[in-house]
């Protein structure tokens, strides 16, 4: 390469590294200027893309995206003490640091909480965290656990409880997830409502363990699953029985003598069911299942 050359691409270099360096020093005033009080913003700030930086960064595309997500962590910090509570630039923030730096974890796991959070403590968008941990989950697949944030952000903020569970099977799926994982899946499925799905999920982590306390929460958890279908189903029968004789069972033994039922149906550890007065099943006071009602999905009645 002539000396012509060498001095030329030189340059180059000299002008792109000041280009790239005036771009932070803006963004440094720029950020500073809207985390001043409410009434000296200028909301003027203008981010460039990451696409852009990355061409200008020289290779330090890593070192770009902590500073940008050091801005980040300051903006967010500035604005919890600023009565507008106004976090518009969040996510370009947060998008650029990913951009310029897939791999940079932290920026996915806290940065989904930064923009979740409903107002005055966050951004109050959920969709936008959803989003930023499904792009961390695309360029780190090996990153279990932000499958698992983004359970979190399904069942804590909306209450989608089928999403959240999957997102937990899919983290679970990562042969470096902790076995609570799958647990938590399973759970979550409980809760919203899903109990065959549920006890699905716990037979397969039954017959997967060989730990004796996940095999007893897992027998436990089937158990009490399977003892609120077969009291929902004696629900039924019973409002069925008071429809033709005007009047709730007191046993399960009327609803067999009735035809309803082929036997005296039993709990998982083999005692009877009773029925109280009000026709609703339940299990014998000296049963050892153990139900927990799972709450409504939000579109039930």
């Amino acid at each position: 390469m002539s000396a012509a050359s060498q001095f030329w691409r030189s340059w180059a270099a000299v002008v792109a590294a000041s280009v790239l360096f005036a771009a932070i020093a803006m963004l440094q005033v720029r950020i500073d200027a809207q985390t001043r009080p409410v009434a000296q913003q200028k909301e003027e700030l203008v981010l460039s893309s990451g696409p852009m930086l990355q061409k200008i960064s020289l290779g330090y595309d890593s070192l770009l995206a902590d500073i940008y997500w050091t801005r980040a962590v300051q903006y967010y910090g500035g604005k919890l003490h600023d009565l507008s509570r106004d976090y518009s630039l969040l996510p370009g923030l947060l998008d650029i640091t990913t951009t310029l730096d897939p791999h940079l974890l932290v920026a996915y796991r806290f940065g989904a909480i930064f923009l979740s959070e409903p107002p005055p403590s966050g951004a109050g968008r959920v969709d936008l965290a959803i989003q930023l941990e499904e792009r961390g989950i695309k360029a780190n697949p090996d990153a279990w656990d932000l499958d698992a944030n983004r359970g979190f952000l399904y069942y804590w903020h909306l209450k989608d409880y089928a999403k959240a569970s999957a997102a937990y099977l899919d983290a679970a799926k990562n042969p470096k997830a902790p076995h609570t994982m799958r647990m938590m899946a399973a759970r979550i499925t409980e809760k919203g409502g899903d109990l065959d799905t549920s006890m699905a999920i716990w037979a397969q982590y039954f017959t997967s363990s060989k730990d004796p306390r996940v095999l007893k929460t897992a027998r436990d958890h089937i158990e009490g699953l399977q003892a609120l279908k077969d009291e929902r189903a004696i629900d039924a029968l019973s409002q069925q029985y008071h429809a033709g004789f005007g009047k709730y069972p007191t046993s399960t033994k009327e609803l067999r003598d009735a035809g309803m039922l082929s036997g005296i149906p039993l709990d998982p550890t083999g005692i009877p069911y009773i029925i109280g007065p009000d026709g609703k099943s339940g299990l014998d006071p000296t049963s050892s299942v153990i139900v927990e009602i799972p709450p409504k999905l939000p579109n039930e009645k």
